[in-house]
């Protein structure tokens, strides 16, 4: 098992990620560009957590920590869109912004306990 595996946070992201992604597949979201950015969006969360675990240069690791976290706000300002076009329902809605919210804070907990020896 990779380091990144045996993390909480990586486990709330793929809990979150199966969800949307379960979403996308659906067919719900009709517009392809929103299709495309909120599946990149979201699996760009996961990768770059992944990627900056195996780093060893703690600024390389509060980059990809950065990249991750503001992919975070690029997949709630695109559920803003689909919220305000009703085309996700409103459990959904509030179920992954909630999601979204708690990985931002984990995200920004890692960022912060980086350790600059």
């Amino acid at each position: 098992m990779f380091d990144f595996e045996k993390l909480e946070i990586y486990q709330v992201i793929r809990t979150n990620n199966h969800k949307v992604l379960k979403y996308i597949f659906s067919g719900e979201v009709k517009d392809k560009y929103l299709y495309d950015e909120l599946k990149r969006a979201t699996l760009s969360i996961q990768l770059n957590l992944a990627e900056g675990t195996g780093r060893f240069s703690p600024k390389e690791k509060k980059h990809y920590f950065t990249v991750a976290r503001s992919s975070v706000f690029e997949c709630v300002a695109i559920l803003d869109v689909l919220k305000s076009m009703k085309m996700i329902e409103d459990d959904l809605y509030e179920d992954l912004y909630g999601s979204y919210e708690q990985i931002s804070k984990m995200l920004l907990g890692m960022y912060r306990n980086v350790r600059e020896d």
